[in-house]
């Protein structure tokens, strides 16, 4: 018989942290060696016990799970999964960019939970269907565009309906500075008059405070 899959959880929240271990206990061939309330007392029992998965919470008091999860992916060979209710894009980037191999919902079922921390053991990502679209949707988007603070400056200008001259006393700029933020404008963005500028600009967020009527 292969050795137990050793596992240890991170989740300031008892009554969770508990119920995790009830439905994990009883499945053959994975030892719960280990269960802590924050992420500091998370990395010195990885340190200490060296398990192959390590489940943790992404909001937990002391230290949350991305520090944790850097500390331990760099100190040890432990692979950290995460488990939470957290699906925003910059949490899931935070983590996955700390080192975790995995990044689960609190809504996973007991079937998904188990076969992702075997995976997880054996060195496979693993996503929830959720975090996955949201991932492949971010690397879909265009890449940002950058505008100068200047030229972001002009563009607000243009949204409130400014005409190139009183733009021009606005910024207190030459008329014809103005026209040449303009023509770089729409070279970055790819359009053609001021309109679609502002449009374009809107929908990929480069204008903050400015938003469609």
């Amino acid at each position: 018989m292969p050795d137990p899959l050793r596992l240890i959880l991170a989740d300031d929240h008892v009554v969770l942290r508990a119920g995790l271990a009830a439905l994990l206990a009883a499945e053959p061939g994975i030892d719960i060696v280990g269960e802590v309330e924050n992420g500091s007392a998370a990395i010195e029992l990885a340190v200490t016990l060296k398990p192959d998965v390590a489940l943790l919470d992404l909001r937990m008091p002391v230290l949350d799970g991305v520090a944790a999860t850097r500390e331990i992916t760099t100190r040890t060979d432990t692979r950290v999964l995460i488990l939470t209710t957290y699906d925003t894009d910059s949490d899931i980037e935070r983590a996955i960019e700390a080192g975790a191999i995995g990044y689960l919902l609190k809504d996973t079922t007991r079937d998904q939970l188990v076969e992702a921390i075997r995976a997880a053991a054996r060195g496979r990502t693993v996503l929830a269907p959720r975090v996955a679209d949201l991932l492949i949707a971010r690397m879909r988007r265009p890449d940002p565009i950058p505008l100068t603070p200047r030229e972001i400056d002009v563009l607000q200008a243009v949204a409130a309906g400014l005409s190139n001259p009183d733009i021009g006393k606005r910024l207190t700029i030459a008329e014809a500075t103005v026209k040449t933020h303009l023509l770089r404008i729409f070279a970055k963005l790819d359009v053609s008059d001021r309109t679609h500028a502002v449009v374009v600009a809107m929908d990929r967020g480069l204008l903050p405070g400015v938003t469609r009527q």
